[in-house]
């Protein structure tokens, strides 16, 4: 089965495209695979000393291998599949600038737009969102409540760019241990405030790891 995935063609990577530095190139291409609904990695990169010449991006999951997953319970059919899918990138020396020499469109694959947030590539969260975050975190929003805010302002959770896994995730990693570290902070303020008060005040700190 061949498959080509319905994008604006503005938004279609073509032979002979030409982008001013590496970076504008996987970022458009990247681009393209989020509107086409499947994830990229760098297979391939040919330097010249510690200067890139090309570079082969291609379907995250190219790799041909059989799922022990029932056809009628896997929830990720592009999964296990040898995609084609690729673009191949080289610099113009004479110029300074990159170009599209090769691409591949098609795919192996049904395309399937709203699973595009399934690949964590393409799930990120703003600064907005960040902020959003950490004000409801310190407020006591539950995290499912905050994502479904989020949800409610887009109008689906197909608008949005991340799931609540992500919102959940944020605030494990990043907002919690802001709090901790500025909990632990004043902490140390308060124990240095009592020894400049009491001479004869002793404290002893159990660092982490020390125990």
């Amino acid at each position: 089965m061949v498959t080509k995935c319905a994008v604006d063609e503005q938004f279609v990577p073509k032979v002979g495209m030409i982008f001013k530095t590496l970076e504008e190139a996987r970022k458009f291409y990247k681009y393209y695979s989020k509107l086409a609904s499947f994830s990229t990695k760098i297979r391939n990169t040919t330097q010249e000393g510690v200067n890139i010449k090309n570079q082969l991006i291609v379907y995250s999951r190219e790799a041909r291998w059989k799922s022990k997953i029932s056809p009628t319970l896997n929830t990720n059919p592009s999964v296990g599949i040898n995609c084609p899918a690729r673009i191949y990138i080289h610099i113009l020396k004479d110029v300074g600038l990159w170009t599209i020499s090769n691409v591949i469109l098609n795919h192996s694959h049904p395309c399937y737009p709203n699973r595009t947030e399934m690949f964590k590539q393409h799930r990120e969260l703003s600064m907005f969102l960040q902020h959003t975050i950490e004000t409801n975190e310190e407020a006591g929003i539950r995290p499912s409540k905050t994502y479904q805010s989020f949800v409610a302002a887009a109008d689906s959770h197909q608008e949005l760019s991340f799931i609540e896994k992500d919102v959940r995730n944020y605030i494990t990693r990043d907002v919690r241990n802001v709090f901790e570290q500025d909990d632990a902070k004043e902490f140390g303020k308060y124990l240095l405030r009592m020894k400049e008060k009491n001479q004869n005040f002793f404290f002893e700190l159990n660092l982490e790891g020390d125990h």
